[in-house]
């Protein structure tokens, strides 16, 4: 057995901050571009599901504040997300991080408006709407969510 020294030298691309102020902002403004679509085509989101998820009734103001609380949160496990190494790239291109976004997108979709939110619905009391509940609407507004969140991020990143 040798006794000399195995230390591996890990490149310094794979030893990058974790990029959370970045993925705020960057949340922060899909969330917007994403409520003004919501606002477009289905105000009531906002105003009645989205606040009464926490106990507000019929509140736009109650609503979007929740929406960007939501939406920056996200943005900020999106930043978490790209810091595995095998992703560490993925911001370095618009395009790819951009296609991160949607994909990202696609994800909330079907995971967090699709299944979880129904079930936080139910449970306030709001109705039961089916589960999953993918609808065309809440595809496109995510879809918007992703692409701006994933267009925004290599430029706010260092932040």
């Amino acid at each position: 057995m040798s006794t000399e020294d195995t230390t591996i030298d890990i490149p310094a691309s794979f030893e990058t901050d974790w990029a959370w102020k970045g993925g705020g902002v960057a949340g922060l403004i899909a969330t917007v571009a994403m409520g003004l679509a919501i606002m477009a085509m289905d105000i009531e989101l906002l105003r009645v599901v989205i606040a009464g998820l926490y106990g507000f009734e019929e509140s736009v103001v109650a609503g979007w504040i929740a929406h960007l609380a939501h939406g920056t949160l996200f943005g900020i496990i999106f930043a978490a997300i790209l810091t595995d190494p095998a992703l560490y790239l993925v911001s370095q291109r618009i395009w790819k991080s951009v296609v991160a976004g949607i994909v990202y997108g696609l994800v909330l979709t079907i995971i967090g408006a699709g299944i979880l939110m129904p079930i936080w619905v139910s449970v306030v009391g709001l109705g039961s709407p089916p589960i999953p509940n993918v609808t065309g609407p809440s595809l496109v507004w995510h879809l918007i969510y992703g692409a701006v969140l994933g267009g925004i991020f290599p430029f706010v990143k260092s932040l």
